[in-house]
């Protein structure tokens, strides 16, 4: 497992910082909330600088240590479990005063849930947490969902604990193909996904005076959209777009790759092309026509086409960039078979049917179809919530970076971005 090191930020990386902080504006079900820039600057920058804190501090680091995360297992004598989540990342009842999966799973197992909305950004979060892992010690929860940048880093410093197969039946049955297999998990030892997140090309018909927008390379060299397109702040996703509209694979590429990503870029912006990098507030710009094409999350997406059906999305035939929030359980918790019992209970399909309703992401849950359409027909037949097999196949992940990598890149970013 990799050793972590106490790097110091980058001015490329202070500059991602900033972009995050400028970029952020909660809406809707508190979506855009989880896709802050600080989750994304945080991937390298700022998780990079919360490791400087914790070496300053003199606390020695777990990862390597063979017996860090081994802990008695009190689930059989204990019928609880602490669950740290995101704010409004979990079904709610129409008054507000109950949520009702996670009501049933207590009364059908008789484990009482502490749940806990206390994660409004990876890096802030991991900043709570980072102390306890780094000296071995529990970090007082048994389950959290946290972005795949930091799941990996995570994994990588042997700070979770592997999973165990024989609790998670459903969840292991049921995980949909696109998800199964993450460079930085493979086969999903350590980790489930508790929603995906897709970057697709979003559009306002309207602005666009009724013209698809279909490709990375429209948004980059199409006159009708000059000064009218928008790119996300989040590195990944930018360049992973870029990067698939170039015939590369995100997943398997070379730093050659990567500047060729960045150049056509920035002839969008010198071009005056591209009208700015956004965060989430392209949602407004996008409903109001200032934005006429952008990346965007297809959660944000199907939230504002609900509202604003002059907003549609497009799939490009390239492929398009999935990432993930996933669920782990932290060394030294008390509760691992209690918390791998709530994460297949969510692979149910009737169960991940009724999440799937309510917070409108992808659903990582193979076979939810059916159910949703019980409760949603729209819904169950969106692909932005429910992928088909011809979209699931077009689905690419950002690969993971080394440290030198992802302060290269970063800087080569806020280059290009500030």
């Amino acid at each position: 497992m990799e050793q972590y090191e106490p790097d110091r930020l980058t001015p490329a990386q202070l500059a991602a910082m900033r972009r995050g902080v400028r970029a952020g504006v909660p809406r809707g079900h508190g979506a855009l909330s989880r896709r802050s820039l600080l989750r994304a600057a945080g991937g390298g920058a700022l998780a990079a600088g919360g490791l400087s804190t914790l070496a300053a501090c003199g606390i020695p680091p777990a990862a390597g240590n063979a017996q860090a995360g081994s802990s008695e297992d009190h689930s059989a004598k204990e019928k609880r479990l602490n669950f740290s989540n995101w704010t409004e990342y979990m079904d709610l009842s129409e008054d507000k005063k109950s949520r009702p999966t996670l009501d049933a799973f207590q009364r059908r197992t008789g484990i009482k849930v502490k749940y806990t909305e206390d994660i409004n950004d990876n890096v802030e979060f991991f900043g709570k947490i980072k102390p306890q892992l780094a000296a071995g010690q529990d970090t007082g929860r048994d389950l959290i969902c946290v972005t795949d940048w930091l799941a990996a880093r995570l994994i990588r410093f042997g700070w979770v604990q592997k999973l165990d197969p024989a609790n998670l039946p459903h969840a292991y049955t049921n995980l949909s193909p696109q998800f199964r297999n993450p460079d930085w998990d493979p086969g999903r030892a350590y980790s489930y996904p508790w929603q995906g997140i897709s970057t697709v090309i979003a559009y306002n018909a309207k602005a666009t005076k009724g013209r698809e927008v279909t490709s990375v390379q429209q948004l980059l060299e199409d006159p009708a959209l000059k000064g009218k397109v928008g790119f996300l702040s989040e590195m990944r996703d930018t360049v992973g777009m870029t990067l698939l509209d170039s015939g590369k694979d995100p997943g398997d590429f070379t730093d050659d790759d990567f500047d060729g990503a960045i150049a056509r870029l920035q002839k969008g912006v010198d071009s005056g092309q591209i009208r700015r990098f956004t965060g989430n507030d392209y949602t407004s710009d996008l409903e109001s026509g200032d934005l006429a094409a952008c990346l965007a999350w297809a959660g944000d997406v199907v939230q504002l086409a609900a509202g604003t059906p002059d907003v549609r999305f497009h799939i490009p035939d390239s492929g398009y960039v999935t990432s993930s929030d996933s669920l782990l359980v932290p060394n030294r918790a008390r509760h691992k078979t209690n918390a791998e019992r709530l994460i297949d209970y969510y692979y149910e399909p009737k169960v991940a049917a009724e999440l799937a309703a309510w917070i409108n992401f992808v659903c990582p849950v193979d076979g939810v179809k059916a159910e949703l359409a019980k409760i949603d027909k729209e819904a169950a037949e969106n692909p932005l919530i429910v992928p088909d097999k011809a979209m699931a196949a077009k689905s690419r992940s950002f690969r993971s970076l080394t440290s030198k990598e992802e302060a290269r890149y970063e800087a080569a970013f806020a280059k290009l971005t500030t």
